[in-house]
């Protein structure tokens, strides 16, 4: 059962509540997905307001919501002189609500609860327009309970934005494949456009599976399909590049120096810093402030532990199996049905979703953990249609090989899951097996009920990691069961740093400039004081110290002039910092990490 007539219930009006479902949708559907995304809400929203926050866009955020200027150019620090090194989509939204609430974490990571759990619903609907409510449901449930996705609704990071705006595209490229109108491809396009504006090319990863499902599988002739192809793709485009050409088209004196480029410009950074170098295998910036960085990544085993292993796999990993599965089975058995058949255009939406994000996390030189949450919305699509592959076929799934098959494909996925919560406590990993194989004994016995019941067997280990992310207030750099000095790094130190910060922002004062608090070799240094007063630090050389302002010449200005007294570097070879320590006072200080130098006069 798919489309419309899939979700079909008894065929009696029913009145219109908000919790009731629509006429062509069984009674079940509009209650359960409530109930997930209620549930998902309060998963998201716990914590709120003690959640620690990457202090590098909290920073920002907190410049943003000062100053118009800053806010629409994304600025790193209040003066504007540097901009954050990605777009700043997903920060505007954050800067808003800092603006209207105050400087609080509630408000700083309110935005991203608030995407995650309406992406819940656009994930259901986006599912149901091609496979029917009981995929849609069980895409509901993996996309909200994902551990990655858990912990990054949390926090503070652009990819709870970009998942929701993708998760919209495919809703309305979903309705294109449905109805063949071009209204819908242009919305898709559009979305993915504004999802660009969270992640830059992360976005168009999706698109020429969007494309190819709506020349393969579109109603209509070749042409109106690929004049729906074609409008997209024009749309996802310019909406992608609207804010970067309105930008390089102001005076590079009238805003911020775009940071991780040599040449000031945003493209460059979208599509080189941000883009193809990502893929070069660089390494973590220099200094050891950036150590902390290293260690909350993904990128210490081999790369298969970033996606089915490891920490990656305990993350986001559980239920790729079982989705791989339901891709190829689901192109398998409808290779032969009509060109526009609903489940085979879901198939290849979604199937090219979850390999190209797998490929490219495979891939880049860094990865986080919060960036596996994109995989859930494309799993959580793929296992629903293999589910209602299953269910569609009563006759089918009665008989002995099938039911083999599934049973095998459940034991296969638990044996997997158990592997993959090696870390987790004795007790867990008890609890969960005999949870799971109480689940599925009762699938033994009632054979109606095999396949929901093998599903909620299966989803066992997953939710037992994303209650573990809520149980132990964890975020976006976090996964299940980590090493208690990670989360350590994540949630305590971050906020002694900032408590820290604080502190060393009111010494600061007493040497501070005329324009400038301090100045820091890099933003990261510079994140802490920012964030934490509001005062401006002048960021040297961008995030990772490569970028060319200021100069050495605007440096020996400032000092010159009084904006300057106060740098804080790493020992590095960089040009400026070589400057800072033959030209101005060494102050020592109970920091190690960083050196602090006062700047009284220039040679």
């Amino acid at each position: 059962m798919t489309g419309t007539t899939a979700a079909s219930g008894s065929g009696v009006p029913r009145p219109a509540r908000p919790w009731r479902s629509p006429g062509d949708q069984p009674s079940w559907a509009r209650p359960t997905l409530l109930g997930i995304t209620v549930l998902a809400a309060a998963a998201y929203a716990s914590n709120l307001a003690g959640q620690q926050p990457e202090l590098f866009y909290a920073a920002a955020v907190r410049s943003m919501a000062h100053s118009w200027h800053d806010f629409f150019f994304g600025a790193f620090d209040p003066l504007g002189t540097m901009s954050v090194d990605k777009l700043p989509g997903a920060l505007w939204l954050q800067a808003l609500s800092v603006r209207v609430f105050g400087l609080h974490l509630w408000a700083i990571n309110l935005p991203q609860a608030l995407e995650g759990a309406l992406t819940v619903p656009f994930l259901f609907r986006a599912v149901r327009r091609l496979a029917g409510p009981r995929a849609a449901i069980c895409a509901a449930g993996v996309g909200a309970f994902t551990p990655a996705v858990v912990a990054l609704d949390r926090g503070n990071v652009s990819d709870s934005l970009l998942i929701l705006m993708l998760v919209v595209a495919f809703d309305a490229a979903s309705a294109a494949l449905v109805s063949g109108s071009v209204t819908p491809a242009l919305l898709a396009g559009a979305f993915v456009g504004v999802a660009f504006q969270a992640k830059m090319l992360e976005a168009w990863l999706v698109l020429p599976g969007i494309l190819a499902a709506l020349l393969l599988s579109a109603p209509g002739r070749l042409q109106r399909r690929l004049l729906q192809a074609g409008a997209l793709f024009v749309v996802a485009v310019v909406v992608s590049l609207s804010w970067m050409t309105v930008v390089s088209a102001i005076p590079a004196h009238d805003r911020p120096y775009v940071d991780g480029t040599r040449n000031d410009s945003v493209y460059s950074q979208v599509f080189e810093y941000n883009g193809f170098s990502r893929a070069d295998n660089t390494p973590v910036p220099v200094g050891s402030i950036f150590a902390p960085i290293r260690a909350v990544t993904l990128d210490e085993g081999s790369r298969a532990q970033r996606v089915v292993s490891g920490a990656g796999g305990r993350d986001a990993g559980y239920l790729l199996p079982v989705a791989a599965v339901s891709l190829l089975a689901g192109l398998l058995l409808t290779r032969r049905r009509s060109r526009t058949d609903p489940l085979r255009a879901a198939c290849v939406l979604w199937g090219w979703w979850l390999l190209v994000d797998v490929a490219a996390f495979l891939a880049v030189d860094t990865i986080n953990a919060y960036y596996l949450a994109a995989l859930a919305p494309a799993t959580g699509a793929l296992v629903g249609i293999g589910a209602e592959l299953v269910l569609s076929r009563p006759a089918e799934r009665r008989r002995p090989p099938v039911r083999a098959s599934l049973f095998g494909l459940a034991a296969a996925s638990a044996g997997y899951a158990f592997w993959l919560l090696a870390p987790a406590p004795f007790t867990v990993r008890v609890v969960v097996l005999a949870a799971t194989a109480g689940i599925a004994a009762l699938a033994v016995v009632r054979p109606v009920r095999t396949l929901p019941l093998l599903l909620a067997a299966v989803a066992v280990a997953p939710l037992a990691g994303g209650i573990d992310v809520v149980v132990q207030h964890a975020g976006p750099f976090d996964t299940p069961f980590e090493p208690a000095t990670v989360r350590r790094l994540t949630g305590v130190d971050v906020a002694r740093l900032v408590s820290f910060s604080t502190q060393a922002a009111r010494a600061l004062e007493i040497g501070a400039g005329t324009r400038y608090l301090a100045a820091s070799y890099t933003s990261a240094i510079a994140s802490p004081l920012i964030y934490a007063s509001g005062k401006e630090i002048l960021p040297i050389g961008g995030f990772d110290g490569h970028t060319p302002v200021p100069s050495v010449a605007t440096l020996r200005a400032d000092v010159a002039s009084g904006a300057l007294h106060t740098v804080l570097v790493v020992p590095t070879g960089d040009p400026r910092v070589v400057w800072v320590r033959s030209h101005c006072r060494f102050v020592p200080t109970k920091v190690r990490i960083v050196q602090t130098y006062y700047c009284t006069t220039t040679p």
